[in-house]
């Protein structure tokens, strides 16, 4: 891992071993807003520059290359198998950075399929604190969702139940359902 040198008593990350708990769990909620902070600036700076067809096309390719990356590290580190399944899918899921910040839920799981819902968005509740229109995230959510559950289990077909544009009930922002194909 990095190293940091500095003055003599301020420490950086090296010494992140003898944190307690709380300070922790507060580097970890820093690092999810932060993250979630930069990938809204980047997006904004893109959709100001080129427009927001445009900040859609490139946020969709990132989250088409950065969702595998998040599911092998998910399953590397919390020992999810190759294909990891319902159990594996759900685990992953509780396990992404943005599930510190958002509230989410299993309503339905079976063995071949899980519905997901995303209660309280953060991007989105931001938006609408500030009355602005909820963003058109299907078509990033669609490659984001589906391009995550492949990378848990390639057996994983991905169906979007609700997400903007489509209309807010006040119950949720988004559902996803994940069926694990039976083919063989």
């Amino acid at each position: 891992m990095g190293t940091f040198k500095g003055i003599e008593g301020v420490e950086g990350f090296k010494d992140v071993e003898n944190l307690d708990r709380e300070e922790l769990i507060g580097i970890i909620d820093d690092f999810a807003k932060n993250w979630l902070a930069h990938d809204g600036l980047w997006f904004q700076a893109v959709e100001r520059k080129y427009g927001m067809e445009a900040a859609i096309e490139a946020d969709t390719e990132a989250w088409r290359y950065f969702s595998p990356i998040e599911a092998k590290r998910i399953k590397a580190r919390h020992n999810i198998p190759e294909q990891g399944g319902i159990d594996g899918l759900v685990k992953g899921l509780g396990h992404r950075l943005y599930a510190r910040l958002n509230d989410q839920e299993i309503i339905e799981k079976t063995d071949t399929s899980v519905i997901f819902r995303m209660c309280d968005c953060r991007v989105q509740s931001a938006r609408t604190r500030k009355n602005m229109e909820l963003f058109p995230c299907k078509s990033v959510g669609i490659v984001e969702y589906t391009e995550f559950a492949k990378a848990i289990d390639a057996r994983f077909q991905t169906e979007v139940i609700s997400c903007p544009p489509d209309t807010f009930n006040g119950e949720y922002y988004c559902a996803w359902k994940f069926t694990l194909s039976t083919d063989s």
